[in-house]
This record gives structure tokens, C-alpha cells and sequence, in this order.
């Protein structure tokens, strides 16, 4: 007789999470940028920096994000705005974003931007977005050259303090589509910039209208403000995804050493939980949340809750069965990759790689896209990872795409 023979799941924290394909959901064009471009393009149009090597622009970069407050964090986008305000330079910009994700393993990947800041040179809206579109879709034909293909799509962003929200609308929705290789094109709309005294209700009309276009939005909420932002985004901005959404845990009240309504003390390593009204309509409908670990410690976004990774709700979210996914919002401020981001949480959290893996499920799901691609999405991710997990390999090799049809787009 023979034996049978167990096979265990290595820890993520033994296996090269870059090599497993990867779905990025919220990852800003601006707040991607390689330290070194920005300098080289600095000095073509003669804008000052705060430091003069790259090493030393990224600890710039990275000091200042960490004030602790999201209106500091946005300042840092002084300095990268500010080089992207050509065709050459949002391309340059947009190609070498697609190159820094395959890179790191990201298969599926939306890109938001906000293309009203960056006409200051006198490029017009659509040049902007013709600009970028160019840069990601060169990316994308590099990348499928070399074996590891990859496809990306824009989020149009509408800045809240500009009041251009129907403007911006109408841009994103010219620029849908099926398009190039890549399938970079307006796949979604976002409003961004400070939340506080910016509510999605002040664009209301323009959520309206990319509803009855059947364009999809995801709203930046629950990052700097709480509960009613959430609850804005989702009646007046008709959010089908939440950009960060933490806060969302304001809604929901955790108490340990209860009594159940059996009159039965609950176990000192249980917990009673009570969903509110919000908290229970975003979970049970699926409603993506955008969690950025790095980038929620870095703006204050989870201060409330103790303001360190341990005691971020992503975990207490996931555990309740809220779509959580995982992102880096702006790789360059945060200093991270999502790679980085998986490595962060399976530490701090012990997650194993099948708990990784639901993440990547989670973001697939969301994805803006059609049915059949997030599920051939779901499918090359289940293999991949499910070799490794199986196996207890470490990953490897080029990721193919052959099943995601941009005619579909």
C-alpha cells in the first residue's frame, strides 16, 4: 500500500509573486512616472526639482508622501504634472508606464488620468487623450513583441475642484471603443482630487448622462471623507467600484466579548459584527473597493482605525466578504508596486497564495470590461496561480493572453 502524499501551498512570502499575472485596478498615470524621465524632462522645459539625481527625486517624492494627509500627498503632483503637459512627453510617459507593469507581472491593467491638467502646453483635451493613448498602446506592442502581452485601458478623470465634470464625461465616452492592440482606450470615467467639500452630488448631471450612455464609473470615496462621501458616490455618482472605499468600515461595529441573540456570550476569539445599511448594500452587490494598503497609511486614509498596516480593515473587509482588490494607486509616491502591495499584505495578514489569488479574482470580476474577457481573465489567473499553489513552484515565464479578444473591447 502506498502512502499518500500531502502537498502544501508554499508561502507567498517563497514564491516570485512578479512572475504570476497580476490585474491592477487603480494605478494613476501621474503618480507612476520613473524617477529619471521626470528629471530628463524637467530639463527640456526647464522646470525646477527638488533634487538633482534620480535617487534622490524618489526619496524626495516618497518624504513628502508620507505627510500623513491627502492634500500634502497631492501637492507631489506638482512636479509630475508639470513634465506632462506635451504629446511627447505623455507618451513617453504612457509607454514607459506599460513597460514598469509588464514588468511587474500585471496582465490587465486601467490607467486613470485626468487630461485637463495637462493642457497647459496647448495641447486640446482630445490631443491629450490621442497622446496618451499612443504611449500605452506602443507599450502594449512592445510587450506583445517580447512575449509577455498585456492589455490596457484609460479611466477619464474629471478633477472635482474644476467643475469640468460633463465636459470630461463627454471626452471619455468620444474616446470608447474598440481600438488598437492594447485596447487602450476609455474604458471608464472617475472623478478625483480632495473629497472633502467635493461630494459626487455637485456632478450629478454628468453621472447621469455616461449612465444613459452605458459608461461605466468608478468613484474616488472614502479615502479623506467618510460615510457620506460613500453613499454620495453611490446615489449620485451611480459608482459601480470605489475608489479606496476604506472608510467604508465606519459602517460597520465589531464587538468582542458579546452576548448573541440567544443570550449565548460569544467566544473571546469571536466577534459579533453589524453590517449598517451602506456597508451591507457594497458588499452585497459586489461593489468593488480599490483598497491601495501604502497609499491609505500615507494619507491618513485609515488613521481612525490605528494607522498602520496591521490594523488596516482591508483584512476585517475581506473576512466579511466585501470585494476587496488590491492596487498601488501611485507607484512612484508610494515607492510600491503591486507585487510589493501582495508581499506587504500576505506578511502583515499571513495570507496564503489561494487568499492572493481571490484578490486577483475580486479585481478580474471588476474589471471594466466585457463578460467574456473577465472571465478568460479569471481563467489565465486560476491556472497560472493554481500551478504554483499545486506545485509549490515559484512562477515563471511569460503570461499569454491569447484568449482576451480587444475585438470584444
Amino acid at each position: 500500500m502506498t502512502d499518500a502524499i500531502e502537498f502544501s501551498a508554499p508561502s507567498p512570502l517563497d514564491v516570485d509573486l512578479a512572475a504570476l499575472p497580476k490585474i491592477s485596478l487603480h494605478d494613476h498615470l501621474d503618480g507612476g512616472l520613473r524617477s529619471a524621465t521626470i528629471l530628463d524632462l524637467a530639463g527640456q522645459i526647464g522646470h525646477d526639482l527638488p533634487a538633482d539625481t534620480a535617487d534622490a527625486l524618489a526619496e524626495w517624492f516618497a518624504e513628502s508622501a508620507n505627510a500623513g494627509t491627502l492634500e500634502r500627498y497631492l501637492e507631489t503632483f506638482d512636479h509630475t504634472i508639470a513634465v506632462m503637459q506635451t504629446a511627447e512627453g505623455l507618451q513617453r510617459v504612457a509607454r514607459e508606464f506599460v513597460e514598469d507593469l509588464v514588468e511587474d507581472g500585471i496582465v490587465y491593467a486601467e490607467v486613470r488620468w485626468a487630461p485637463e491638467q495637462h493642457t497647459a502646453g496647448g495641447l486640446t483635451l482630445d490631443q491629450a487623450v490621442e497622446a496618451v493613448r499612443a504611449g500605452l498602446d506602443q507599450g502594449v506592442e512592445n510587450a506583445e513583441a517580447a512575449g509577455t502581452p498585456i492589455r490596457v485601458g484609460q479611466l477619464i478623470t474629471a478633477m472635482r475642484q474644476n467643475d469640468r465634470s460633463q465636459e470630461i464625461a463627454e471626452l471619455a465616452v468620444r474616446h470608447r471603443g474598440a481600438g488598437g492592440s492594447g485596447g487602450s482606450v476609455a474604458v471608464g470615467f472617475d472623478i478625483a482630487g480632495p473629497e472633502i467639500g467635493f461630494s459626487p452630488s455637485r456632478f450629478t448631471e454628468a453621472f447621469t448622462w455616461l449612465a444613459g450612455q452605458h459608461f461605466p464609473a468608478t468613484v474616488h470615496a472614502g479615502e479623506s471623507d467618510g460615510l457620506e462621501s460613500i453613499n454620495d458616490a453611490l446615489v449620485h455618482g451611480r459608482a459601480l467600484r470605489l475608489g479606496h472605499g476604506v472608510r467604508i468600515a465606519d459602517d460597520i461595529t465589531v464587538e468582542f466579548n458579546a452576548v448573541d441573540e440567544n443570550g449565548e456570550q460569544v467566544g473571546e476569539d469571536n466577534a459579533l459584527v453589524d453590517l449598517g445599511t451602506t456597508a451591507a448594500w457594497v458588499r452585497d452587490r459586489g461593489i468593488a473597493l480599490e483598497i491601495c494598503p501604502s497609499s491609505n497609511l500615507q494619507t491618513g486614509a485609515v488613521a481612525a482605525y490605528g494607522g498602520t498596516v496591521s490594523t488596516h480593515p482591508i483584512d476585517m473587509l475581506a473576512q466579511l466578504g466585501f470585494r476587496v482588490t488590491i492596487n498601488p494607486d501611485n507607484r512612484l509616491m508610494s515607492g510600491v508596486s503591486l507585487t510589493d502591495e501582495l508581499y506587504l499584505i500576505a506578511e502583515v495578514f499571513s495570507y496564503s497564495l489561494e487568499e492572493l489569488l481571490d484578490f486577483q479574482l475580486n479585481a478580474a470580476e471588476a474589471a471594466f470590461l466585457p463578460l467574456e474577457d473577465r472571465e478568460a481573465l479569471a481563467e489565465l489567473l486560476v491556472e497560472a496561480w493554481g500551478e504554483v499553489i499545486s506545485s509549490g513552484g515559484t512562477g515563471g515565464g511569460p503570461v499569454r493572453l491569447e484568449a482576451l479578444d480587444d475585438e470584444d473591447a
